[in-house]
């Protein structure tokens, strides 16, 4: 009976890591549709995935893990999630790398709108930032990338302890209740 809801548990956080990670993948994908309206929905589409491929699956896959193991380690009772680290931290790095990917498809002639971001930049940052920003475009989104990975490992090894300690403690209470 125990392995089945482990097994359901398993499942159930398995379904909720897809389903994010699709989530993830088709919100960027909306967001370079809804930001080019001078090509056809296709070809925004393919220039974003082939320019942006990694970023895009590389995303989505850490949030459907992220996603996975969060729920997973809490049908065990095992909270792997710091609220405010696993916010912020995900989340921004998130938004830094899709940001900056972004700006790499604008030569390409998607996301135009975000060209407006691009001449706001200067008044912001200042004109040797912004440079900075818009010529390492792509380093900076796979930097982004890197840290959301990272975020991810570092929940995986914190899921690894936790389950060790659950296991352990199991362990313990069964000698107990032996002798």
């Amino acid at each position: 009976m125990k392995m089945n809801s482990s097994s359901s548990a398993k499942r159930n956080a398995l379904k909720r890591g897809l389903i994010a990670g699709s989530i993830t993948a088709i919100t960027y994908l909306l967001v370079v549709i809804i930001t080019t309206p001078n090509l056809p929905y296709l070809a925004a589409l393919t220039a974003a995935i082939k320019v942006n491929g990694i970023i895009v699956l590389g995303l989505a896959i850490a949030i459907g893990v992220q996603i996975y193991m969060s729920n997973y380690g809490k049908s065990l009772g095992c909270n792997i999630v710091n609220k405010r680290e696993g916010i912020v931290g995900s989340s921004s790095s998130i938004t830094l790398s899709s940001f900056f990917s972004f700006f790499s498809l604008v030569p390409l002639g998607c996301c135009g709108s975000w060209l407006l971001i691009l001449s706001l930049l200067p008044s912001v940052f200042g004109s040797a930032f912004s440079v900075i920003l818009i010529q390492y475009s792509k380093p900076l989104s796979y930097l982004g990338l890197f840290i959301v990975i990272g975020y991810t490992g570092f929940s995986a090894i914190k899921l690894q302890k936790g389950l060790k300690k659950i296991e352990k403690g199991k362990a313990q209470k069964k000698v107990s209740f032996m002798t």
